[in-house]
């Protein structure tokens, strides 16, 4: 198991053009960060199956059929990118081995596809932009949830990425009750909410603030979905923003400072 874990992180980075190191199964953010700058990624777990592409890096669950989080990097030149495409694509990911969702679990099941690095923001990049349509990006949405507040969300993220020139950002599906099911004949698992994490940085000071938000049709203004890193975390059993230097990390994961966040 620890040799496909890390087979099929490399063969996504090497493939797919990966922008950094692949991670393996039972590496730590430590271990990654020593060879670049990784803000966006949270703690590994032994229990991550993490896929690195052009755009973004996702921690795929074989038993959900969902992502366990997507982490990326945002900045405000990659906003500037021209590739343009109205075609949503879907695919299974030719790097996993074993489980995974495809269209047809999706096909008349009432949830939409929901991306978690939105294809938008990968616009920058031809490959990029097609690798955010795997599954390993995928999760069941609600539909008016997914064209309303998380819409929304997304992009108030990209106006703040060309406001501070980039942003961490780390999202993800929340399971609690799991009073929505399962959908296709592979029993993909809809999510009860979905989380976001953001962490920007001014000059020389940084902010984080996180959004939980239920996978409803409910339309709210974003501050009411607002909460601190570390009220997430606890929530979701997950270090966010682990690479930060701890004293900077302990600061900006216990308040929002609303004056980044307006």
């Amino acid at each position: 198991m620890s040799f496909e874990i890390t087979f099929c992180a490399v063969l996504a980075a090497l493939m797919l053009g990966g922008c950094g190191p692949a991670l393996g199964h039972g590496d730590t953010v430590e271990d990654t960060v020593s060879r670049v700058d990784r803000l966006e990624l949270p703690a590994l777990e032994r229990e991550d199956y993490v896929l690195e592409y052009d755009g973004f890096t996702s921690s795929y669950n074989q038993t959900t059929l969902v992502p366990n989080w997507v982490a990326y990097e945002l900045t405000a030149e990659e906003l500037n990118g021209g590739y343009d495409t109205r075609s949503s694509n879907f695919s299974r990911d030719p790097n996993v081995k074993g489980a995974q969702a495809s269209r047809e679990d999706y096909s008349r099941s009432g949830w939409d596809k929901g991306h978690m690095a939105p294809k938008a923001d990968m616009r920058w990049s031809e490959a990029a932009y097609w690798q955010s349509h795997f599954f390993t990006n995928v999760c069941p949405q609600n539909h008016e949830f997914n064209a309303g507040d998380w819409n929304t969300l997304e992009k108030q993220v990209r106006k703040w990425a060309r406001r501070y020139g980039r942003v961490w950002v780390v999202c993800g599906p929340i399971f609690t009750t799991g009073e929505f099911g399962t959908i296709g004949k592979a029993r993909v698992r809809v999510p009860d909410e979905f989380f976001k994490a953001l962490l920007v940085k001014n000059g020389s000071d940084y902010a984080a603030i996180a959004y939980v938000m239920p996978n409803r049709a409910k339309h709210h203004p974003l501050r009411e979905y607002a909460c601190t890193v570390d009220d997430l975390e606890a929530l979701i059993g997950r270090d966010l923003f682990a690479a930060l230097e701890d004293s900077i990390e302990e600061r900006v994961e216990g308040e929002i400072g609303w004056l980044y966040w307006q």
